[in-house]
Protein backbone atom coordinates (compact mmCIF):
# COMPACT_ATOMS: atom_id res chain seq x y z
CA UNK A 1 0.00 0.00 0.00
CA UNK A 2 1.27 3.34 -1.08
CA UNK A 3 3.08 5.31 2.44
CA UNK A 4 0.42 8.27 1.49
CA UNK A 5 -2.70 8.86 -0.95
CA UNK A 6 -1.80 9.70 -4.10
CA UNK A 7 -2.61 13.71 -4.63
CA UNK A 8 -5.17 13.87 -8.11
CA UNK A 9 -2.05 15.24 -10.10
CA UNK A 10 -0.50 12.17 -9.74
CA UNK A 11 -3.51 10.07 -10.64
CA UNK A 12 -4.27 12.64 -13.57
CA UNK A 13 -0.66 12.47 -14.67
CA UNK A 14 -0.73 7.68 -14.61
CA UNK A 15 -4.51 8.53 -17.12
CA UNK A 16 -3.07 10.79 -19.07
CA UNK A 17 -5.56 13.57 -18.50
CA UNK A 18 -4.22 17.07 -18.54
CA UNK A 19 -7.36 18.46 -16.76
CA UNK A 20 -10.72 18.01 -15.27
CA UNK A 21 -13.66 18.99 -17.19
CA UNK A 22 -16.31 21.60 -15.69
CA UNK A 23 -18.67 18.89 -14.61
CA UNK A 24 -15.60 16.84 -12.59
CA UNK A 25 -14.45 19.83 -10.67
CA UNK A 26 -17.88 21.15 -9.55
CA UNK A 27 -18.47 17.21 -8.81
CA UNK A 28 -14.85 17.17 -6.72
CA UNK A 29 -15.73 20.58 -4.79
CA UNK A 30 -19.71 19.07 -3.63
CA UNK A 31 -18.12 15.96 -2.81
CA UNK A 32 -15.16 17.39 -0.73
CA UNK A 33 -17.60 19.91 1.26
CA UNK A 34 -21.13 18.50 0.97
CA UNK A 35 -21.84 14.76 2.77
CA UNK A 36 -25.17 14.05 -0.11
CA UNK A 37 -24.32 14.88 -3.93
CA UNK A 38 -27.12 14.30 -6.83
CA UNK A 39 -24.85 14.37 -9.82
CA UNK A 40 -27.12 14.65 -12.95
CA UNK A 41 -24.44 14.40 -16.34
CA UNK A 42 -24.74 13.10 -19.23
CA UNK A 43 -23.28 9.50 -20.40
CA UNK A 44 -20.01 9.18 -21.57
CA UNK A 45 -18.66 12.97 -19.62
CA UNK A 46 -16.66 11.33 -16.84
CA UNK A 47 -18.79 10.88 -14.11
CA UNK A 48 -17.04 7.79 -12.86
CA UNK A 49 -14.02 9.56 -12.75
CA UNK A 50 -15.55 12.83 -11.14
CA UNK A 51 -16.28 10.85 -8.13
CA UNK A 52 -13.64 8.43 -7.91
CA UNK A 53 -10.95 11.40 -7.14
CA UNK A 54 -12.04 12.60 -4.45
CA UNK A 55 -13.61 9.47 -2.70
CA UNK A 56 -9.97 8.14 -2.71
CA UNK A 57 -8.32 11.30 -1.55
CA UNK A 58 -10.12 10.75 1.83
CA UNK A 59 -9.86 7.04 2.44
CA UNK A 60 -8.29 6.19 5.52
CA UNK A 61 -4.84 3.61 4.38
CA UNK A 62 -4.26 2.23 7.81
CA UNK A 63 -8.17 0.69 7.73
CA UNK A 64 -8.35 -3.10 6.53
CA UNK A 65 -11.94 -3.18 5.60
CA UNK A 66 -14.10 -1.94 2.92
CA UNK A 67 -14.56 1.75 3.29
CA UNK A 68 -16.75 2.97 -0.05
CA UNK A 69 -19.17 0.73 -1.55
CA UNK A 70 -20.55 1.51 -5.39
CA UNK A 71 -23.80 -0.01 -6.16
CA UNK A 72 -24.18 0.04 -10.28
CA UNK A 73 -27.35 -1.91 -12.01
CA UNK A 74 -24.99 -3.89 -14.45
CA UNK A 75 -22.14 -6.23 -14.65
CA UNK A 76 -20.91 -4.43 -17.49
CA UNK A 77 -20.72 -1.24 -15.90
CA UNK A 78 -19.43 -2.83 -12.24
CA UNK A 79 -16.18 -3.92 -14.78
CA UNK A 80 -15.99 -1.05 -16.47
CA UNK A 81 -15.72 1.01 -12.70
CA UNK A 82 -13.38 -1.28 -11.43
CA UNK A 83 -10.82 -1.27 -14.17
CA UNK A 84 -10.61 3.20 -14.14
CA UNK A 85 -10.06 2.70 -10.14
CA UNK A 86 -7.13 -0.02 -11.37
CA UNK A 87 -6.18 2.19 -13.65
CA UNK A 88 -5.77 5.72 -11.56
CA UNK A 89 -3.16 3.34 -9.52
CA UNK A 90 -4.12 4.93 -5.92
CA UNK A 91 -2.69 2.04 -4.25
CA UNK A 92 -5.79 0.61 -2.89
CA UNK A 93 -7.48 -2.46 -3.53
CA UNK A 94 -11.03 -2.34 -5.52
CA UNK A 95 -12.87 -5.23 -6.78
CA UNK A 96 -16.01 -5.87 -8.41
CA UNK A 97 -19.10 -8.36 -7.75
CA UNK A 98 -21.79 -8.99 -9.75
CA UNK A 99 -24.36 -12.49 -10.24
CA UNK A 100 -23.47 -13.86 -13.40
CA UNK A 101 -20.03 -15.28 -12.01
CA UNK A 102 -18.57 -17.98 -9.61
CA UNK A 103 -19.20 -17.14 -5.89
CA UNK A 104 -16.03 -19.05 -5.02
CA UNK A 105 -14.07 -16.16 -7.82
CA UNK A 106 -15.56 -13.35 -5.07
CA UNK A 107 -14.44 -15.11 -2.02
CA UNK A 108 -10.66 -15.46 -3.44
CA UNK A 109 -10.67 -11.68 -3.51
CA UNK A 110 -12.72 -10.75 -1.27
CA UNK A 111 -10.11 -12.70 1.74
CA UNK A 112 -8.22 -9.62 1.50
CA UNK A 113 -10.59 -6.50 1.65
CA UNK A 114 -10.59 -4.10 -1.15
CA UNK A 115 -10.91 -0.68 0.27
CA UNK A 116 -12.92 -0.01 -2.78
CA UNK A 117 -16.29 -2.13 -3.60
CA UNK A 118 -18.47 -2.40 -6.48
CA UNK A 119 -21.24 -4.32 -7.23
CA UNK A 120 -24.49 -5.04 -8.54
CA UNK A 121 -27.60 -5.13 -5.33
CA UNK A 122 -28.00 -8.49 -5.32
CA UNK A 123 -24.87 -9.97 -5.16
CA UNK A 124 -23.52 -7.28 -2.40
CA UNK A 125 -26.43 -7.74 -0.56
CA UNK A 126 -25.80 -11.59 -0.81
CA UNK A 127 -21.91 -10.95 0.81
CA UNK A 128 -23.46 -8.52 3.39
CA UNK A 129 -25.96 -11.51 4.58
CA UNK A 130 -23.31 -14.05 4.43
CA UNK A 131 -20.75 -11.56 6.56
CA UNK A 132 -18.10 -12.07 3.59
CA UNK A 133 -17.52 -8.64 4.08
CA UNK A 134 -17.87 -5.86 6.66
CA UNK A 135 -19.69 -3.25 6.71
CA UNK A 136 -18.32 -1.47 9.74
CA UNK A 137 -16.37 1.13 8.28
CA UNK A 138 -18.15 2.01 5.29
CA UNK A 139 -18.70 5.74 5.41
CA UNK A 140 -18.96 6.32 1.69
CA UNK A 141 -21.87 4.75 -0.64
CA UNK A 142 -22.58 5.76 -4.29
CA UNK A 143 -25.54 4.88 -6.11
CA UNK A 144 -23.90 4.95 -9.75
CA UNK A 145 -26.97 5.07 -12.03
CA UNK A 146 -29.42 4.69 -9.79
CA UNK A 147 -32.49 4.71 -11.70
CA UNK A 148 -31.59 2.11 -13.61
CA UNK A 149 -31.06 0.17 -10.30
CA UNK A 150 -34.64 0.56 -9.47
CA UNK A 151 -36.00 0.03 -13.31
CA UNK A 152 -33.98 -3.51 -12.87
CA UNK A 153 -36.29 -4.78 -9.72
CA UNK A 154 -33.41 -3.81 -7.12
CA UNK A 155 -34.97 -1.70 -4.40
CA UNK A 156 -35.22 -4.09 -2.25
CA UNK A 157 -32.01 -5.40 -2.07
CA UNK A 158 -30.30 -1.42 -2.21
CA UNK A 159 -33.07 -1.24 1.01
CA UNK A 160 -31.69 -3.42 2.90
CA UNK A 161 -28.09 -2.31 2.02
CA UNK A 162 -28.05 1.41 3.29
CA UNK A 163 -30.12 0.14 6.18
CA UNK A 164 -27.26 -2.19 7.52
CA UNK A 165 -24.52 0.43 7.10
CA UNK A 166 -24.16 1.63 10.39
CA UNK A 167 -20.84 4.28 9.71
CA UNK A 168 -22.40 5.74 6.91
CA UNK A 169 -22.01 9.77 6.28
CA UNK A 170 -21.35 10.29 2.88
CA UNK A 171 -24.69 9.63 0.13
CA UNK A 172 -23.43 9.76 -3.73
CA UNK A 173 -26.10 9.45 -6.31
CA UNK A 174 -25.85 9.72 -9.92
CA UNK A 175 -27.34 9.74 -12.93
CA UNK A 176 -27.81 10.15 -16.79
CA UNK A 177 -31.71 10.81 -16.65
CA UNK A 178 -33.34 14.17 -16.59
CA UNK A 179 -36.23 13.66 -14.23
CA UNK A 180 -35.60 10.64 -11.60
CA UNK A 181 -37.22 10.71 -8.65
CA UNK A 182 -34.78 10.13 -5.39
CA UNK A 183 -36.26 6.90 -3.30
CA UNK A 184 -36.91 7.98 0.38
CA UNK A 185 -35.10 4.90 1.46
CA UNK A 186 -32.06 6.34 0.85
CA UNK A 187 -32.79 9.46 3.72
CA UNK A 188 -31.29 12.30 1.70
CA UNK A 189 -31.79 15.76 3.76
CA UNK A 190 -30.11 18.44 2.04
CA UNK A 191 -28.39 17.09 -0.69
CA UNK A 192 -26.18 19.15 -3.52
CA UNK A 193 -27.76 19.12 -6.88
CA UNK A 194 -25.41 18.90 -9.50
CA UNK A 195 -27.50 19.04 -12.97
CA UNK A 196 -25.31 18.99 -16.15
CA UNK A 197 -27.94 17.14 -18.63
CA UNK A 198 -28.70 20.53 -20.54
CA UNK A 199 -25.12 21.38 -21.11
CA UNK A 200 -24.38 21.63 -24.96
CA UNK A 201 -21.04 20.03 -25.11
CA UNK A 202 -21.24 17.34 -27.92
CA UNK A 203 -23.02 17.79 -31.15
CA UNK A 204 -25.14 15.01 -32.46
CA UNK A 205 -27.04 14.81 -35.99
CA UNK A 206 -30.24 12.97 -36.49
CA UNK A 207 -30.90 11.70 -39.66
CA UNK A 208 -33.81 9.03 -41.44
CA UNK A 209 -32.72 6.66 -43.49
CA UNK A 210 -36.26 5.48 -45.21
CA UNK A 211 -36.28 1.75 -46.48
CA UNK A 212 -38.98 0.30 -49.10
CA UNK A 213 -39.26 -2.97 -47.28
CA UNK A 214 -40.37 -3.91 -43.56
CA UNK A 215 -37.51 -5.96 -42.63
CA UNK A 216 -35.01 -3.09 -43.86
CA UNK A 217 -31.99 -5.79 -43.86
CA UNK A 218 -31.23 -4.33 -47.34
CA UNK A 219 -31.18 -0.45 -46.89
CA UNK A 220 -28.74 -1.26 -43.53
CA UNK A 221 -26.43 -3.04 -45.39
CA UNK A 222 -26.39 -0.17 -48.11
CA UNK A 223 -25.97 2.09 -44.58
CA UNK A 224 -23.19 0.46 -43.80
CA UNK A 225 -21.15 0.36 -47.34
CA UNK A 226 -22.12 4.12 -47.06
CA UNK A 227 -20.46 4.47 -43.40
CA UNK A 228 -17.44 2.82 -45.18
CA UNK A 229 -14.82 1.81 -41.92
CA UNK A 230 -16.36 4.00 -39.15
CA UNK A 231 -17.24 2.70 -36.02
CA UNK A 232 -20.69 2.33 -34.69
CA UNK A 233 -23.60 0.67 -32.46
CA UNK A 234 -26.70 -0.56 -34.30
CA UNK A 235 -29.24 -0.68 -31.62
CA UNK A 236 -32.47 -3.47 -31.69
CA UNK A 237 -35.18 -4.12 -29.38
CA UNK A 238 -35.05 -7.70 -29.31
CA UNK A 239 -32.66 -10.28 -29.38
CA UNK A 240 -34.93 -12.20 -31.68
CA UNK A 241 -34.04 -9.17 -34.10
CA UNK A 242 -30.32 -9.57 -33.16
CA UNK A 243 -30.32 -13.01 -34.32
CA UNK A 244 -32.00 -12.26 -37.09
CA UNK A 245 -29.91 -9.35 -38.17
CA UNK A 246 -26.77 -10.82 -37.05
CA UNK A 247 -27.30 -14.10 -39.23
CA UNK A 248 -27.97 -11.42 -42.51
CA UNK A 249 -24.68 -9.64 -41.99
CA UNK A 250 -22.81 -13.40 -41.53
CA UNK A 251 -24.22 -13.70 -44.69
CA UNK A 252 -22.81 -10.88 -46.15
CA UNK A 253 -19.54 -11.08 -44.84
CA UNK A 254 -19.92 -8.04 -42.45
CA UNK A 255 -17.50 -8.33 -39.43
CA UNK A 256 -19.70 -7.78 -36.14
CA UNK A 257 -20.20 -8.41 -32.24
CA UNK A 258 -23.34 -9.35 -30.51
CA UNK A 259 -24.58 -8.04 -26.95
CA UNK A 260 -27.71 -8.12 -25.23
CA UNK A 261 -28.86 -9.74 -21.98
CA UNK A 262 -29.83 -13.24 -22.99
CA UNK A 263 -25.65 -13.87 -23.52
CA UNK A 264 -23.34 -15.48 -21.43
CA UNK A 265 -21.30 -12.92 -19.35
CA UNK A 266 -18.02 -14.14 -20.82
CA UNK A 267 -19.34 -13.49 -24.26
CA UNK A 268 -20.43 -10.22 -23.26
CA UNK A 269 -17.75 -9.43 -22.30
CA UNK A 270 -15.21 -10.57 -25.37
CA UNK A 271 -18.37 -9.18 -27.67
CA UNK A 272 -17.08 -5.74 -26.01
CA UNK A 273 -13.32 -6.26 -26.00
CA UNK A 274 -13.59 -6.92 -29.90
CA UNK A 275 -15.54 -3.50 -30.62
CA UNK A 276 -13.33 -1.58 -28.00
CA UNK A 277 -9.83 -2.59 -29.81
CA UNK A 278 -11.15 -2.50 -33.69
CA UNK A 279 -11.11 -6.29 -34.21
CA UNK A 280 -14.98 -5.48 -35.02
CA UNK A 281 -16.36 -2.36 -35.96
CA UNK A 282 -20.14 -2.91 -35.85
CA UNK A 283 -21.79 -4.00 -32.48
CA UNK A 284 -25.26 -5.28 -32.34
CA UNK A 285 -27.11 -4.71 -29.52
CA UNK A 286 -30.13 -4.00 -27.52
CA UNK A 287 -30.25 -1.50 -24.91
CA UNK A 288 -28.26 -2.79 -22.33
CA UNK A 289 -25.37 -0.73 -24.44
CA UNK A 290 -27.45 2.31 -24.38
CA UNK A 291 -25.52 3.33 -21.05
CA UNK A 292 -23.16 1.38 -18.38
CA UNK A 293 -20.47 -0.01 -20.56
CA UNK A 294 -16.87 1.14 -21.82
CA UNK A 295 -16.39 1.78 -25.28
CA UNK A 296 -15.01 3.80 -27.51
CA UNK A 297 -15.36 7.05 -29.00
CA UNK A 298 -18.11 6.24 -31.18
CA UNK A 299 -19.04 7.61 -34.54
CA UNK A 300 -22.44 6.89 -35.52
CA UNK A 301 -25.14 4.95 -33.80
CA UNK A 302 -28.10 3.17 -35.96
CA UNK A 303 -31.61 2.84 -34.45
CA UNK A 304 -32.52 0.12 -36.80
CA UNK A 305 -35.67 -0.47 -34.59
CA UNK A 306 -36.48 2.36 -32.30
CA UNK A 307 -37.23 1.96 -28.46
CA UNK A 308 -40.81 3.22 -27.43
CA UNK A 309 -39.65 5.72 -24.30
CA UNK A 310 -37.78 8.71 -25.50
CA UNK A 311 -35.64 8.29 -22.29
CA UNK A 312 -34.42 5.40 -23.93
CA UNK A 313 -34.01 7.09 -27.45
CA UNK A 314 -31.70 9.66 -25.50
CA UNK A 315 -29.59 7.18 -24.15
CA UNK A 316 -28.80 5.09 -26.82
CA UNK A 317 -27.88 8.54 -29.14
CA UNK A 318 -25.58 9.30 -25.58
CA UNK A 319 -23.30 6.70 -26.70
CA UNK A 320 -21.95 8.54 -30.01
CA UNK A 321 -21.18 12.45 -29.66
CA UNK A 322 -19.22 12.43 -26.04
CA UNK A 323 -17.84 15.30 -24.38
CA UNK A 324 -16.90 17.14 -27.14
CA UNK A 325 -17.07 15.79 -30.28
CA UNK A 326 -19.71 15.51 -32.77
CA UNK A 327 -21.47 12.04 -34.02
CA UNK A 328 -24.62 10.95 -35.97
CA UNK A 329 -27.47 9.06 -35.13
CA UNK A 330 -29.38 7.30 -37.94
CA UNK A 331 -33.24 6.15 -37.68
CA UNK A 332 -34.45 3.32 -39.73
CA UNK A 333 -37.86 3.39 -40.96
CA UNK A 334 -39.76 1.92 -43.59
CA UNK A 335 -41.46 4.09 -45.78
CA UNK A 336 -44.77 3.56 -44.41
CA UNK A 337 -44.22 4.19 -40.97
CA UNK A 338 -44.53 6.78 -38.67
CA UNK A 339 -41.91 8.33 -36.53
CA UNK A 340 -42.74 9.19 -32.63
CA UNK A 341 -43.06 12.64 -31.47
CA UNK A 342 -40.03 12.64 -29.86
CA UNK A 343 -37.93 12.82 -32.98
CA UNK A 344 -37.73 16.11 -33.66
CA UNK A 345 -35.38 18.29 -36.39
CA UNK A 346 -34.44 15.17 -38.55
CA UNK A 347 -32.92 15.05 -41.95
CA UNK A 348 -33.71 12.39 -44.91
CA UNK A 349 -30.36 10.68 -45.71
CA UNK A 350 -30.08 10.08 -49.35
CA UNK A 351 -27.52 7.43 -49.88
CA UNK A 352 -26.83 7.46 -53.51
CA UNK A 353 -23.87 5.85 -54.70
CA UNK A 354 -23.06 4.05 -51.57
CA UNK A 355 -20.38 1.26 -52.86
CA UNK A 356 -20.47 -1.81 -51.56
CA UNK A 357 -18.25 -2.13 -48.60
CA UNK A 358 -14.97 -4.35 -48.58
CA UNK A 359 -15.72 -4.55 -44.20
CA UNK A 360 -11.93 -5.10 -44.32
CA UNK A 361 -11.05 -6.69 -40.71
CA UNK A 362 -7.77 -4.99 -39.93
CA UNK A 363 -7.56 -6.50 -36.77
CA UNK A 364 -7.59 -9.80 -34.70
CA UNK A 365 -8.12 -10.87 -31.03
CA UNK A 366 -5.30 -13.16 -29.18
CA UNK A 367 -6.45 -14.48 -25.87
CA UNK A 368 -3.22 -15.05 -23.21
CA UNK A 369 -3.87 -17.40 -20.63
CA UNK A 370 -2.07 -15.13 -17.68
CA UNK A 371 -3.37 -11.87 -16.63
CA UNK A 372 -2.55 -9.59 -13.25
CA UNK A 373 -2.71 -11.97 -10.76
CA UNK A 374 0.74 -13.63 -12.21
CA UNK A 375 2.17 -10.59 -11.88
CA UNK A 376 1.81 -9.62 -15.59
CA UNK A 377 1.90 -6.53 -16.89
CA UNK A 378 0.74 -4.46 -20.37
CA UNK A 379 4.52 -4.07 -20.85
CA UNK A 380 5.29 -7.32 -20.00
CA UNK A 381 3.01 -8.45 -23.13
CA UNK A 382 4.32 -5.92 -25.38
CA UNK A 383 8.03 -6.61 -24.96
CA UNK A 384 6.79 -10.40 -25.35
CA UNK A 385 4.97 -8.91 -29.10
CA UNK A 386 7.94 -6.85 -30.07
CA UNK A 387 10.94 -8.84 -29.24
CA UNK A 388 9.74 -12.19 -29.91
CA UNK A 389 6.76 -11.29 -32.23
CA UNK A 390 9.09 -8.90 -34.15
CA UNK A 391 5.99 -6.80 -34.24
CA UNK A 392 6.56 -2.84 -35.71
CA UNK A 393 5.56 -0.04 -32.99
CA UNK A 394 2.28 0.74 -34.97
CA UNK A 395 1.45 -3.17 -35.27
CA UNK A 396 0.28 -3.89 -31.52
CA UNK A 397 -2.97 -2.89 -31.37
CA UNK A 398 -4.89 -2.39 -27.14
CA UNK A 399 -3.97 -4.58 -24.66
CA UNK A 400 -6.88 -5.50 -22.13
CA UNK A 401 -5.24 -6.79 -19.19
CA UNK A 402 -7.61 -9.08 -16.69
CA UNK A 403 -7.17 -10.99 -13.41
CA UNK A 404 -6.25 -14.31 -15.04
CA UNK A 405 -5.78 -13.62 -18.80
CA UNK A 406 -5.37 -10.80 -21.52
CA UNK A 407 -6.34 -9.83 -24.68
CA UNK A 408 -4.42 -8.34 -27.30
CA UNK A 409 -5.07 -6.89 -31.06
CA UNK A 410 -2.92 -7.61 -33.57
CA UNK A 411 -3.16 -7.43 -37.35
CA UNK A 412 -5.10 -9.80 -39.07
CA UNK A 413 -2.30 -10.97 -41.30
CA UNK A 414 -0.09 -11.75 -38.80
CA UNK A 415 -2.84 -13.15 -35.91
CA UNK A 416 -1.59 -17.16 -37.10
CA UNK A 417 2.00 -16.31 -37.17
CA UNK A 418 1.93 -15.04 -33.82
CA UNK A 419 0.49 -17.63 -32.37
CA UNK A 420 2.92 -20.42 -33.86
CA UNK A 421 5.61 -17.72 -32.30
CA UNK A 422 4.85 -16.86 -29.25
CA UNK A 423 2.41 -19.81 -27.86
CA UNK A 424 3.82 -21.21 -24.90
CA UNK A 425 6.25 -18.38 -24.32
CA UNK A 426 7.09 -17.08 -20.67
CA UNK A 427 5.50 -14.23 -19.24
CA UNK A 428 7.25 -13.44 -15.67
CA UNK A 429 7.82 -16.75 -14.67
CA UNK A 430 4.17 -18.22 -16.19
CA UNK A 431 4.19 -19.78 -19.67
CA UNK A 432 0.82 -18.86 -20.93
CA UNK A 433 -1.04 -20.61 -23.93
CA UNK A 434 -1.40 -17.86 -26.73
CA UNK A 435 -4.83 -18.67 -29.11
CA UNK A 436 -7.30 -16.56 -31.24
CA UNK A 437 -10.69 -15.25 -29.73
CA UNK A 438 -13.18 -16.48 -31.91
Amino acid sequence: MAEHNKDQQEILDKLGIQKLNPMQDATHEAITSCNEVVLLSPTGTGKTLAFLLPIIARLDRHIEDVQVLILVPSRELAIQIEQVTRDMGSGFKANAVYGGRAGSKDKVELRHAPAILIGTPGRVADHIRRETISTQFIKTIVLDEFDKSLETGFEGEMREIIKGLPSLKNKILTSATQQVEIPSFVGLQHPKKLNYLNTKTQQLTLKTVVANSKDKLVTLRTLINYLENKHGIIFCNFKDTISFVSDFLHDKGIPHSCFYGGLEQLDRERALIKFRNGTHRLLLATDLAARGIDVPELDFIIHYQLPSREEEFTHRNGRTARMNSNGTAYIMKWENEALPDFIRGSEILKMNGAKPSSDQQNWQTLYISGGRKDKISKGDIAGLFFKQGNLEKGELGNIELKQDCAFVAVPKSKANQLIDKLNNSRLKKRKVRISLLE
